[in-house]
């Protein structure tokens, strides 16, 4: 017989292992209470109890006899009833998804107060304030999360009484004062619902452990987990915990820790701290939180112990911890720790110092980073020689430069997004409600909070640019502006450079300049412990990996780049991208050529042009494999737009006969659907002389580079083909002619022959592909346009927002690879590949070449290398080698 499931624990019963059942905030705590720390005690009711609740819409029959036999035994070792009259219990009921999603679920403090026990607490506190102060945030917070009352009712009434107390903030509110607001909330509540702010404690529980279950399935819950790839059925944990109050007075407070500097990994101390307050006050940044450092001599006592327990959680975890704490009359209580979100110069710093250290090995060092990191790294930054002094400074809460207009509502954020300008989000504070605009905006501004406020916490978590705290500006959301200290206004649509590094906003586009870790990747040199951190990472995962890593470059210039960022070859030069700028005129002469002696001399005078980017680049990239692609595009993609064709011959008095002659070509090759017409392979076997030329072209630069003293390794990749009957025929020709050169020259030499596996047909019928091929590459971009029956282009600029928003994908195809459909194709055309052709090497040149997820995908079926833009080179050797680590870990490597 199967037991009966269990859906509450007591925090003495979790540990940090049961994370997917307690959530990540409810394993710590009971991590925490494992460990002998100072943690109010409480239970956690599961997400397994969530998940019922959101299939069903009920909680599961067992759940409230399982919270009323917790809370009761809460309440015996408290001492205390839930909102006795004297003296009474107060708990916290906070989410605790599997995964951190600061800000985005629901919280509700001081449950059990009501219009008697307001009264016992304020006796047992000695505090009247204290007790009308905490009544109110409960009213509040119960109203808009559990009861549905829009939260602006309630802001407008405190700022109606602060106006009437001529006093800036709630903090200067007396009790006199809080009794009244108390009352207005519970009358706003009144109008907006119809029923009275409950009154039993009980039910006041049972509603705000429901609101956190239904807030999983919140708007901004849902955008963050899209944002952030986490899975939407895992629910929410619920935490209930024994209150305890920062907001006792000057000897009370509360804060956030972290044991390292999550915006630059720096070891020590780091945190905010705000006297006689409670924790959403530090985390809103409504009030301006002091230096955690202060904390030393506000209260030592509390200060000391505080660093002992966060030398104790980052030895325990090995990691950077975030802590939040409450200082309750000298006495220090822990509520929550987990491993800390941190921006991408924190991660590598974090990892390569606690490696350093010996805490942790270099593989787990490894495991702490990855590529998207690194490539954030590599953006460049801005270069402040020469421009005008900063109109502000803040808190550099996320590093990195970002350029936009200013913007004072998510809104406006994100319809500029969608019309395709960049912004910055300027807020006082933000909530979890300007999520959206967040996601939105190159890089967040507030007027207020410091580097644990939620504006700083969801920035860094995104790898968006954010400075907090820029306590000069005065801004104005209902005016849309901000005005400077010098008295500058920044309007709405004004353009904004900020530097999340420095913590500096400029007016205007400063200009940009590589970043010390871009200059380093080129170098290779180390310009300081970022550096250091970086290229230690990279000789390690060099050390793993089995993938080479290849790049996407078409000039000498770009394959040099490449080279200097680690490539191992190129993977993908394309041809086409030689034929535009001057050169496009001889493509014109190719095409309208009405003889085969016309053609010929079109094809004679690009021959010189191709073979001289092909010996720069073969010198480039000397001694490592360079894989050129021939022509692939339809021809008319050289010639002139049709419409402007027409309207010139139209306009002109006296049409040039080109221009006419032009016109008529475009007609001729017009095609309804080009992307699967004339071109590729075919556009090989139907011009004559063109693969001929190009072939030509690469021989004669593999031999100069020959007799040059140099090891060029060209390699001819034939385009689109969907049978091995079109291989054969093409191989045929580029054979003849290498053989022709070969002879002309009296210079041998080898150059493989292989193909683009960029159609189903050609993957489902690799095994005989492959036996007129020296090796696959996958070209995944047109494998995913033919395997899903769509336009990249147009999908994009119609329904792929909405196929985004209601999940039919969680990420873009194009972005990273469909595993189950492209990705069985590309698994399927190796696998017969190889045992068709044991030595045919295999490799992915498309986008998903430089796609971190995409990469560990090819490493697990075995291909030989991927090949990406130069830029990415770097986070691509970082993930190939973390790819062998889980391959190796998972003993999953194919081969």
């Amino acid at each position: 017989m199967t037991a009966p499931t269990k859906y509450v624990y007591a925090f003495s019963e979790g540990s940090r292992d049961m994370a997917d059942l307690l959530g990540g905030k409810g394993a710590g705590l009971a991590e925490m209470t494992r460990l002998g720390l100072p943690v109010p005690p409480g239970f956690t009711v599961t997400t397994e109890a969530c998940k019922v609740y959101l299939a069903t819409g009920e909680e599961p029959d067992e759940l409230g006899v399982e919270v009323a036999r917790a809370l009761a035994d809460l309440e015996r070792a408290m001492g205390r009833s839930l909102g006795a009259p004297e003296d009474p219990l107060l708990v916290s009921v906070r989410s605790g998804a599997r995964f951190s999603m600061p800000g985005m679920m629901e919280t509700i403090l001081d449950i059990g107060l009501n219009d008697d026990s307001v009264t016992g607490l304020a006796k047992a506190s000695g505090q009247e304030r204290f007790a009308w102060d905490s009544y109110r945030r409960l009213v509040q917070m119960f109203g808009r999360t559990v009861m549905g009352v829009d939260g602006d009712l309630f802001e407008q009434a405190i700022s109606d009484h602060m106006a009437q107390r001529h006093v800036a903030t709630d903090h200067e509110l007396d009790t006199t004062e809080l009794v009244k607001l108390t009352d207005d909330f519970k009358a706003i509540i009144r109008e907006a619902t119809g029923e009275e702010f409950p009154q039993d404690p009980a039910d006041q529980l049972a509603r705000a452990i429901r609101a956190v279950f239904d807030s999983w399935n919140g708007e901004r819950a849902h955008v963050y987990r899209r944002r952030e790839h986490i899975p939407e059925d895992l629910g929410t944990a619920v935490n209930i915990q024994a209150m305890v109050f920062g907001n006792l007075g000057g000897d009370s407070g509360t804060g956030v820790a972290f044991t390292r500097d999550p915006a630059t990994g720096e070891s020590g101390v780091y945190g905010d701290y705000l006297p006689d307050a409670q924790g959403e006050d530090v985390v809103s940044g409504v009030r301006d939180a002091l230096p955690l450092t202060e904390l030393e001599h506000l209260d030592p006592r509390a200060y000391a112990a505080l660093g002992g327990h966060l030398r104790t959680l980052e030895n325990h975890y090995r990691d950077l911890c975030d802590v939040e704490f409450t200082v309750e009359r000298g006495k220090l209580w822990i509520l929550q720790t987990r491993v800390g979100k941190r921006t991408a110069e924190a991660a590598f710093r974090i990892a390569h110092d606690l490696g350093e250290e010996g805490t942790i090995s270099a593989d787990e060092a490894l495991m702490r980073v990855d590529g998207a990191e690194l490539t954030r790294l590599m953006f460049p930054r801005f270069d402040t020689a020469g421009a005008a002094e900063p109109i502000a400074h803040g808190v550099p809460a996320s590093p990195g430069a970002a350029v936009g207009v200013a913007v004072f509502d998510s809104a406006e954020a994100v319809r500029r997004a969608a019309a395709g300008e960049r912004t910055v989000l300027v807020r006082r504070e933000t909530t979890p409600d300007d999520l959206p605009g967040m996601i939105a905006a190159e890089a967040v501004l507030t007027s207020r909070g410091g580097k644990t406020s939620h504006a700083a916490v969801v920035a860094r978590g995104m790898g968006k640019v954010c400075v907090c705290g820029a306590e000069s500006l005065a801004v104005d959301p209902a005016a849309h502006r901000f005005t400077a200290p010098d008295g500058t206004v920044v309007t709405e649509g004004d353009t904004l450079s900020v530097d999340g590094t420095a913590g500096t906003v400029h007016l205007g586009e400063l200009p940009l300049t590589a970043s010390d870790v871009g200059r380093a990747l080129q170098s290779g040199t180390s310009t300081g412990a970022l550096t250091d951190a970086v290229l230690g990472a990279l000789r390690h995962a060099d050390s793993l990996r089995r993938l080479e890593v290849r790049a996407n470059a078409d000039t000498p210039e770009d394959a040099a780049r490449a080279r200097a960022l680690g490539a191992q070859g190129i993977g993908l030069c394309r041809t086409e991208h030689m034929f535009l700028g001057e050169r496009r005129a001889l493509v014109e002469a190719m095409i309208l050529a009405d003889d085969d002696t016309a053609r010929e001399q079109a094809l004679a005078a690009l021959l010189p042009l191709q073979r001289e980017d092909f010996t720069g680049i073969l010198e480039a990239m000397d001694g490592l494999p360079v894989t050129i692609r021939l022509l692939d595009p339809p021809l008319h993609e050289f010639l002139p737009d049709r419409t402007e064709l027409a309207l010139r011959i139209a306009a002109a008095e006296d049409p040039d006969p080109r221009d006419r002659a032009l016109l008529k070509a475009v007609e001729r090759m017009d095609e309804q659907n080009p992307m699967l017409g004339l071109r590729g392979v075919r556009l090989g076997l139907a011009v004559p002389g063109l693969t001929a030329m190009q072939v030509r072209a690469v021989a004669e630069a593999v031999t100069a580079r020959l007799r040059a003293g140099g090891d060029p390794r060209a390699e001819i990749m034939i385009p689109l083909v969907g049978t091995v009957e079109e291989l054969r025929l093409a191989r045929t020709e580029v054979e003849r002619v290498l053989a022709e050169v070969a002879e002309e020259t009296g210079t041998p030499f080898d150059c493989p022959i292989g193909t683009m596996i960029e159609l189903p047909r050609a993957a489902l019928t690799a095994d005989r592909i492959a036996e007129a091929a020296d090796f696959f590459s996958f070209g995944t971009n047109d494998l995913t346009q033919t395997t899903w029956g769509l336009s990249r282009d147009d999908a994009e600029a119609s329904f792929f927002p909405l196929y985004l928003d209601q999940g039919v994908f969680e990420v873009s195809p194009f972005e990273t690879i469909d595993q189950d459909g492209v990705g069985r194709l590309v698994e399927i055309a190796a696998a017969a590949g190889r045992a068709a052709n044991p030595d045919l090497e295999t490799g992915v040149c498309g986008e998903h070449g430089g796609d971190p997820a995409s990469i560990h995908f090819f490493h697990r079926v075995g291909l030989d290398y991927v090949s990406c833009s130069p830029f990415r080179i770097p986070a691509a050797r970082l993930e190939a080698g973390r790819a062998a680590l889980i391959g190796r870990a998972e003993g999953s490597d194919s081969r």
